[in-house]
């Protein structure tokens, strides 16, 4: 049973009456930011394509602190899925105001071996994925005139790493996306903004990543340590809320342990 963390620092209402779909909510940051938002406040709609008891134990949680949430089964990469999914999600709780899209998977391989396919896996669950949900969710944004998006990048996506080639270009792409996306939707009180975390330790990479690249990455850390996920979760809070996030656009925040320095 997930409990909700009783001082994650959040302020009390700075969400209410807003609400908000996130990706890939069942574990790490997105569960994180979820708790986050619902200490603030806002209305949940929780999706992971590992739905199930780990998936509604984050919403019960949530609905613990005195929200309203609903939890749907959803592979992100899925055209279809994701805009069943959005419907779902309306019709249980009305418009959503916030989008959090975080979904994501990690592997490590190099180009010289990597398969076509994992490749193409990676681009479509951590890229196309992004495409799809902001498609979906910004037609009803522009029509009432505000809207946050929020896309989870990393700092991978910034500096890049041997044997993560196809994940830093997702992460990148992610970047470059987000950044087209603010200066499309220019004065229309929608924003568009990524999040690059560092290394968090949110089991990710399903005990695939190496134990000397991991090594090699703390080494590098100025903090010495890798992130926890409540770390992450105040700036995606921040990025939601008015008028805290008014003025941001097309910007990557970079809560990672000082591994990319802007």
């Amino acid at each position: 049973m997930i409990t909700a963390d009783a001082d994650r620092g959040i302020p009390v209402g700075v969400l209410t009456g807003r609400t908000a779909l996130i990706t890939g909510a069942a574990h790490g940051i997105g569960e994180a930011i979820a708790l986050a938002y619902a200490d603030a406040g806002a209305w949940l709609v929780l999706l992971d394509r590992d739905a199930g008891a780990r998936l509604d134990s984050v919403r019960d949680a949530c609905t613990a602190l005195g929200v309203e949430a609903v939890s749907i089964a959803a592979d992100v990469s899925d055209q279809g899925q994701l805009e069943r999914a959005y419907a779902e999600g309306r019709a249980a709780l009305g418009a959503i105001d916030v989008v959090v899209n975080n979904a994501g998977i990690l592997s490590e391989h190099t180009v010289t071996g990597m398969p076509t396919e994992l490749w193409d896996e990676m681009i479509a669950v951590n890229l196309r994925s992004v495409f799809l949900s902001c498609r979906i969710a910004l037609p009803s944004m522009l029509e009432g005139g505000f809207g946050r998006i929020i896309n989870i990048s990393s700092q991978l996506g910034q500096r890049g790493g041997p044997g993560f080639a196809h994940y830093a270009a997702a992460k990148a792409g992610v970047i470059g996306f987000t950044k087209s996306l603010a200066r499309e939707l220019g004065d229309s009180g929608v924003t568009a903004n990524c999040i690059a975390p560092g290394p968090i330790d949110t089991g990710i990479g399903g005990g695939s990543l190496s134990p000397e690249w991991s090594r090699s990455l703390m080494a590098g850390l100025p903090m010495k340590r890798s992130g926890h996920a409540r770390e992450v979760a105040p700036t995606a809070v921040l990025l939601a809320s008015e008028p805290g996030g008014n003025i941001y656009t097309g910007q990557t925040l970079t809560p990672n342990s000082g591994d990319v320095m802007q």
